[in-house]
């Protein structure tokens, strides 16, 4: 098929939004691949060109499965003759067991084997984040949960990260980038860099992010001056209904003011950051003013196990913002050569490992 830059393939992506892979070309020209891989490239159109292997992929964990479709197209897109190759594979979004194949290739080493390794990288990282979002999400027993990992990696990988987190359940993200491949827009309305620009005023930079959009929703950022209640209620006075929402930030090396104005609730848990309490009083304190309509969004350091902590304490939040912890790639994927013309030949510790739920795919 050549070495095309962009191609539209069958899976998620394409009935989604009729959007197109893009490639670094010189990965036909062997550029990302294990040089090992490429010098048994070359041996085996030397020496095995007729012999026909099966490569099956398979990895550790309970999984939520993400980058069959990406995977399909590299081979498609540079692959040696790929429509004469045979694969088999599980879908975007499938749960996946420990040692479950997703994904198998058969046909002449010569034609795919240099691409192992990419294969193995795109399945461990758009797995990762897909199998972390979903943890968060499940964590989060149905609010909302928004991706802000713009921050935590190279941009260059936001677009797959994006898709790998909406495969995994998160349907807001930062940045226009990271919602590409799933066809919506980046959410999000301030930093503290725009409170810093009316010199603290979170009402000012309120009032100056609604008319220059009127229609978004309003959620002010009321940590800057570490006086979350403090700020809240007053953007909650200033804008009555328009304020949709107020999001804490607070640094893990900050103490919210709250508590330093409240000292007998001290002791018993630890008042740095974004924390239960904190939150608890944030709530009473909108409640109290007739600003229920105020939803609270936290934000800084979460993680699935503390959002469920959150959770399991009744924090009255109702949204959560996650960023980093959601781009650690702990899942890693394995490519074997298992079968062989047919015939069983693999590394000793390794089978071919049929699975019954893998479906034909048409290149």
């Amino acid at each position: 098929m050549g070495k095309e830059i962009a191609l539209k393939i069958q899976g998620e992506i394409e009935r989604l939004t009729n959007k197109t892979f893009k490639f670094d070309e010189r990965v036909g020209e062997g550029w990302y691949s294990a040089v090992y891989f490429l010098k048994t490239r070359e041996i085996a159109k030397k020496y095995k060109q007729d012999k026909v292997v099966t490569m099956q992929f398979f990895q550790k964990e309970h999984a939520v499965l993400c980058g069959i479709d990406e995977a399909i197209a590299l081979i498609q897109t540079f692959a040696d003759a790929p429509d004469t190759l045979e694969i088999y594979a599980l879908k975007d979004g499938d749960k996946i067991k420990p040692f479950e194949t997703v994904l198998t290739v058969k046909g002449g080493y010569h034609q795919f084997g240099f691409l192992e390794g990419i294969i193995d990288g795109i399945l461990a990282r758009r797995t990762s984040v897909a199998t972390n979002v979903y943890r968060v999400v499940k964590a989060a027993t149905g609010k909302k949960v928004i991706f802000m990992g713009d921050r935590d990696d190279h941009f260059s990988n936001q677009v797959g990260d994006g898709y790998a987190a909406y495969i995994g359940g998160m349907t807001a993200q930062a940045t226009h980038a990271m919602n590409e491949w799933w066809g919506e827009k980046g959410l999000g309305t301030m930093p503290h860099a725009l409170i810093q620009l009316f010199n603290g005023d979170i009402v000012e930079a309120s009032r100056a992010y609604l008319n220059t959009f009127p229609d978004d929703d309003l959620i002010a950022l009321t940590d800057y001056n570490n006086d979350v209640i403090t700020d809240s209620i007053k953007v909650g006075k200033a804008f009555g209904k328009k304020l949709k929402g107020v999001r804490i930030d607070t640094s893990k090396t900050m103490i919210d003011k709250y508590f330093i104005r409240h000292e007998e609730v001290l002791g018993t848990f630890d008042p740095r950051g974004v924390n239960v309490p904190l939150v608890k009083a944030l709530r009473h304190a909108l409640d109290e003013e007739g600003l229920q309509h105020v939803q609270i969004v936290v934000s800084g350091g979460f993680t699935a196990e503390r959002i469920k902590q959150f959770e399991d304490e009744e924090a009255p939040v109702d949204v959560y913002g996650i960023g980093g912890s959601l781009l650690k790639v702990n899942i890693g994927f394995t490519g074997d050569n298992v079968l062989l013309d047919g015939e069983h030949e693999a590394k000793k510790g390794r089978r071919y490992n049929p699975n019954p739920r893998l479906e034909k795919v048409n290149l």
